[in-house]
């Protein structure tokens, strides 16, 4: 089969099907979440949507619990699986386009989701129906597995898992094209304020609302005379050129601050709204809490995300540095502060030993540390047979060397047995991830879609090696 023309034959169906996913806001909420909708609605609905499509297509579809399912043709004992997710993290702010528009605009689609990771899940779908529709004899099942709460801690996989087959061998195209063999240990962190001294200076601090986010917005508001402050503010504000107001409420500043959103994975493309913020009112604040809460993030997040002051750095040949994303920055001052962070840690790391090393350091300061959760480092050899099959795809249809790649992102992946992450953002493309207008290159859509058929026919069937040209 030739399965860039079979691509280019349904591009208008691409297209339609990922607008159609795009515009189900299916962001968590768990304000709203039920029995019958453990994530909110939204996630339910796109779930319920893809396995609409798989049904009305002739393929076998289960729903787990509504919170996860799966499509699957073929037949034989050993199981492919292909994971996606159809959940996505907040819009924010300062879009161009409408998040869930799906605007088409020179080349791309805009919208939430459309590169993490609707675009990937449509393009893998649909590779999954031209192999269907193809007529090749499959000696193996393929399974697309589609879960609803990859972006914030992967319970609708670990249910999945609980009651279904573990695969063979799988892929999941959520991440960086070539082949993504090394994950990092994602550990969530919790620094929580000791409070001695309650100083009456800042009233509430608020920034972020997902830890694998930086966060784009903070405000707060402070016991302080704006006049008094005014000028220092706007020149802070120059100098860092970023967006920021400040006005009188019941006689107080309440202030506002942008930032740029990105992936956790490397806080330092991003610029963190609640550094930022605090990093000013550290200048302004007098001694007691309200300043050892400032003082604390400028420490610890204000200069650098590798840990360092923490005493959590590392760094590795397989995987690279160990990276921190301060997500979730909070402050009451009736409670104190709370800083929630993401840290992606290498392969090697040694983790029980750094983590003691933290819990030693923040004796001496004004905060303790938790961890809320840990998910351990994901590693697949390279001389693999199925790594030596999806880089031989990748090289054929790309004419590009398919070297292994480590990231600091947590994909599916993580939870097979044997799994990597394989696209579908490809080299030299900007990871726009997690961030305002997020779009995908339609070329690029175009291009992994015939990828991923050429990998399930080649994983699944004995015949399966398509024409490359």
């Amino acid at each position: 089969m030739n399965w860039k023309n079979e691509t280019l034959q349904k591009q208008e169906c691409i297209l339609n099907d990922l607008k159609e996913l795009i515009s189900i806001p299916s962001v968590l909420d768990e304000s709203l979440s039920t029995e019958e909708a453990p994530f909110g609605p939204e996630p339910k609905r796109a779930l319920e949507w893809l396995l609409n499509e798989g049904e009305k297509a002739g393929f076998t579809v289960k729903n787990v619990d509504n919170v996860a399912g799966h499509i699957e043709m073929g037949e034989g004992e050993e199981l492919i699986g292909v994971l996606c997710h159809v959940d996505v993290v907040p819009a924010g702010g300062n879009w161009t386009y409408g998040p869930f528009d799906g605007t088409v605009k020179d080349g791309k689609l805009f919208g939430r989701g459309s590169i993490d990771d609707k675009g990937p899940t449509i393009a893998a779908w649909h590779a999954m129906k031209m192999v269907k529709d193809s007529g090749l004899p499959l000696n193996k099942r393929v399974r697309l597995i589609i879960g609803t709460d990859e972006e914030s801690g992967f319970r609708c996989v670990e249910r999945y898992f609980q009651k279904e087959e573990m695969p063979t061998v799988g892929f999941v195209p959520d991440a960086d094209f070539p082949i993504i063999n090394a994950e990092k240990g994602i550990a969530s962190l919790i620094f929580t304020q000791k409070m001695k001294n309650k100083d009456g200076q800042l009233q509430y601090f608020k920034a972020g609302d997902r830890t694998n986010m930086v966060p784009d917005l903070a405000q707060a508001q402070v016991r302080l005379n704006i006049p008094d402050v005014l000028d220092r503010f706007e020149s802070f504000m120059n100098i860092h050129d970023m967006a920021a107001t400040i006005v009188e409420k019941d006689g107080e500043a309440v202030i506002r601050v942008e930032g740029k959103a990105a992936h956790a994975m490397e806080p330092d493309n991003g610029v963190n709204a609640g550094v930022l913020l605090a990093s000013f009112l550290n200048k302004v604040f007098e001694e007691g809490d309200s300043k050892d809460f400032t003082q604390f993030i400028l420490d610890a997040f204000g200069n650098e995300s590798r840990g360092h002051y923490l005493g959590l750095a590392y760094n590795d040949e397989v995987s690279g540095d160990t990276t921190l994303n301060a997500g979730v920055i909070s402050y009451d001052e009736e409670t104190g502060g709370q800083i929630k962070v993401s840290m992606r840690y290498s392969v090697t790391y040694p983790y029980e030993e750094k983590i003691a090393t933290c819990e030693r350091r923040m004796t001496d300061l004004p905060f303790d540390m938790t961890v809320a959760s840990n998910s351990t480092p994901h590693h697949v050899d390279a001389n693999d047979p199925f790594v030596k099959t999806l880089q031989d795809v990748y090289t054929s249809y790309t004419g590009e060397e398919a070297t292994l790649l480590a990231i600091g992102g947590g994909t599916y992946a993580r939870s097979l047995d044997k799994g990597v992450a394989f696209g579908m953002l490809f080299p030299g493309r900007e990871d726009v991830a997690h961030q305002a207008d997020e779009y995908v290159y339609i070329e690029d859509l175009l291009q992994a879609t015939a990828i991923y058929a050429e990998t399930i026919s080649r994983l699944a069937c004995d015949q399966g090696e398509g024409e490359k040209e």
